[in-house]
Parts: C-alpha cells; sequence; structure tokens
C-alpha cells in the first residue's frame, strides 16, 4: 500500500536533495545509533532546507529505521554476501531504496534505482553504485511481478 505522506507535489530536484540529505542522515543514523528526532534536529540546523522536500526527508528519515526490518529482508535474498559486510553507505542507500520500492507506489521504479544509482556515485566506494543499481532493479522486478501477481 502506498504511503499518503509526502505526496504533495514537489519538483524532482527538491526531492533528489531530500534524499540526499536523508541518506546522509540515515547513515549517521546506522554509525552513531542516535535518537531519529535528533538527526532530524540537527539536519534542520545545519542545512538550508528551503529547497528541499522537507516531508519527503522527514518521511524517509522516520519511516527506514521504523521498517529496517521488513526492508532487510526484502533485500537480503539479493545480497551476494550478509548485511553486515556492505559498506554502511550502500546498505543506507539500499534500504531507502527498497522502503521506495515497497511503500511509494507514486515514484516509478526507474526514479528509485537512478536516484540509488546517484547517491552510490556520490557517497559509495567506486564501483558501489553498480551493486546498488543490481540490487535494487532486482528488487523492482520483484515488486513488479509481486503486484503482477495480485491482478
Amino acid at each position: 500500500m502506498a504511503s499518503t505522506r509526502g505526496t504533495k507535489k514537489m519538483s524532482p530536484s527538491a526531492r533528489r536533495r531530500a534524499r540526499k540529505l536523508a541518506v546522509q542522515a540515515l547513515y549517521q543514523w546506522q554509525l552513531a545509533g542516535a535518537s531519529i528526532n535528533d538527526i532530524e534536529k540537527q539536519f534542520r540546523e545545519d542545512n538550508d532546507m528551503k529547497s528541499v522536500d522537507v516531508d519527503y526527508f522527514c518521511e524517509l528519515l522516520h519511516q527506514v529505521p521504523g521498517q529496517v526490518s521488513r526492508l532487510d529482508e526484502a533485500i537480503s535474498p539479493l545480497l551476494d554476501r550478509p548485511l553486515d559486510e556492505l559498506s554502511r553507505i550502500e546498505l543506507a542507500i539500499l534500504r531507502m531504496g527498497a522502503y521506495e520500492l515497497l511503500e511509494r507506489q507514486d515514484v516509478p521504479f526507474k526514479v528509485v534505482i537512478n536516484e540509488g544509482v546517484d547517491l552510490a556515485k556520490t557517497f559509495g566506494a567506486t564501483d558501489g553504485h553498480k551493486y546498488v543499481n543490481g540490487i535494487l532493479d532486482g528488487l523492482a522486478r520483484r515488486v513488479q511481478q509481486d503486484k503482477a501477481d495480485k491482478c
């Protein structure tokens, strides 16, 4: 079921900036284990949020940790190694992408994959974007197949 949060129409660039900040915040959450509310407060204070889809940033920041077990279950069968062997930034990107693929049916799967790849190119290891692309593409195919099977 698609989320109703953050559905007001925002520019693609505002969404892109929301994802960029969200993945950084999720990375911080994974490493430091700080409270999501504290991380959100810090990001709101430290970043110019005028050109960011703040609702989408908040949705990603709060929903991904809230559904982390479900998201990890969705991506784990597609991985070639255990979750704890992934780089923390790639894990944050994969979890965020999995959330969007599973919960945000209003976001085209190609957008989710492209944004994940771009984030991995920006923040990940040299070829991390290729790995992220493969995992998100595989999950998108599964989600599409599940939708087709339900029809």
